[in-house]
């Protein structure tokens, strides 16, 4: 175990030092965490730098493992508080709209994750794509992978993919009205759809669910529960 670890250890260190002598001109970011490489890619300089990442001998990435989308809307707050639960964050999970600044140029990015079979190493790239019209470079012409994955971030996210050569929703219905991945998207959605057998047809309806606060229940101790056998949670014997 110590010897594969040390092996892979090594590998990773040897691709470090490769991608800071390649990219180092190049507005690129490297970083390192255990076990893993991520390299940040200003959006302009994506395609040139993925062709390098596939070609390049000292890379030799040949596959696309996954491709998604992020929202980093009010990223390292919570509101997942049970004494004074805040408004800012996941402000989805609370009847209040979340305060969130579109025009943050980081507020949306694709994560990459790429294989080299020929090394036996793992590599993440991470593209910022802008906050109001999030937009980056599509990977098909590099990797062919990227095509569903694309579809999916942007049906998700709202993350447009230049030179997609079908950029359409892939899992919510063709008349679906926003992104629901995206942190200000209410989590209850904001139409509901049922079939009609009178019109003999979907229809779609203003969403019946009452809104909700989705903060965890807090269970304490108490002492009336104490060595009676009773679930302190159901009150079952």
């Amino acid at each position: 175990m110590a010897t594969h670890s040390l092996t892979r250890n090594a590998r990773l260190d040897a691709l470090a030092v490769s991608i800071r002598e390649h990219f180092a001109d190049q507005g690129c970011e490297l970083i390192e965490a255990p076990g893993e490489l991520t390299l940040v890619v200003p959006a302009e300089r994506l395609l040139d730098v993925a062709l390098t990442l596939r070609d390049h001998q000292d890379f030799r990435f040949e596959q696309l493992i996954d491709l998604c989308g992020v929202d980093y809307a009010a990223y390292g707050q919570s509101e997942w508080e049970t004494d004074e639960a805040s408004f800012t964050g996941f402000g989805r999970g609370v009847d209040r709209d979340l305060d969130v600044e579109s025009e943050d140029p980081e507020r949306f990015a694709v994560a990459v994750h790429l294989l080299s079979v020929a090394f036996n190493r793992r590599l993440r790239l991470r593209v910022y794509a802008g906050g109001d019209r999030p937009m980056v470079d599509s990977l098909i012409p590099v990797w062919a992978a990227a095509n569903w994955f694309e579809r999916e971030a942007f049906d998700l996210y709202g993350i447009l993919f230049k030179g997609h050569p079908d950029l359409r929703r892939i899992l919510t219905d063709y008349g679906f009205v926003g992104h629901p991945f995206r942190k200000d998207f209410p989590l209850i959605g904001q139409v509901e759809m049922r079939y009609d057998p009178e019109q003999a047809r979907v229809v779609y309806e203003p969403v019946s669910i009452e809104p909700r606060v989705l903060v965890p229940r807090v269970i304490r101790s108490d002492s009336r529960y104490v060595g009676t056998g009773v679930d302190k949670e159901t009150g079952d014997a």
